[in-house]
């Protein structure tokens, strides 16, 4: 075993878990689930079956992510943030048919107790705000907040809020790296240097 699972955690026969990845007090990872590496799951975390987590992710405590929840790369997940799989859940109708995917895109930061509504898709290093409910797709590099969570502005992959001064063609300094960024026709991506 070339990960670390403390004594009260369960990890169920089949799951895949990467290299030096960490799982802590009372996490629960089902055997359908696939982990990369260098991973780690606080106090409380549920993985289910059909659920796919890239490397470098950090799930914090008191998280569960559901099937058919993709998770990729250098992701943060807040505490007690949520994931659903079902738009109109009832206890007496069984819809794990209808589960819908969820893709949370490479280095996106999910904020604590923010909820992600099924079927969207998170851009890469977009930032949602702690408490905020996702009920769209958000683009890459979008700071979205409130409920239900809307654009305020832009974020850096460093995690700087970007100031660009025009709405079209505009051009913006993360001063933490020196990675520059343009904003062109609403879309938002980092500049090659």
């Amino acid at each position: 075993m070339d990960y670390q699972v403390h004594k009260t955690a369960i990890v169920d026969d089949g799951a895949k878990i990467g290299r030096r990845s960490r799982i802590w007090h009372w996490t629960h990872i089902c055997s359908g689930a696939i982990v990369g590496n260098e991973c780690v799951f606080g106090q409380n975390v549920f993985i289910g079956n059909n659920v796919k987590i890239g490397n470098n992710v950090k799930v914090q405590n008191n998280v569960s992510v559901y099937d058919n929840v993709t998770i990729e790369d250098d992701v943060f997940c807040g505490p007690s943030m949520v994931f659903t799989n079902v738009i109109n859940p009832r206890s007496s109708v069984s819809r794990k048919h209808e589960y819908l995917d969820t893709l949370v895109n490479k280095g996106a930061t999910l904020g604590a107790n923010c909820t992600i509504i099924c079927g969207t898709n998170i851009g890469k290093y977009a930032f949602i705000g702690a408490g905020s409910v996702v009920t769209k797709n958000v683009p890459d590099y979008a700071l979205m907040v409130g409920v239900p969570a809307t654009q305020i502005g832009w974020i850096s992959e460093y995690g700087q809020k970007m100031s660009f001064t025009q709405t079209e063609k505009d051009v913006c300094l993360c001063e933490n790296t020196g990675n520059m960024y343009i904003l062109e026709d609403g879309v938002c991506r980092k500049i090659k240097r």
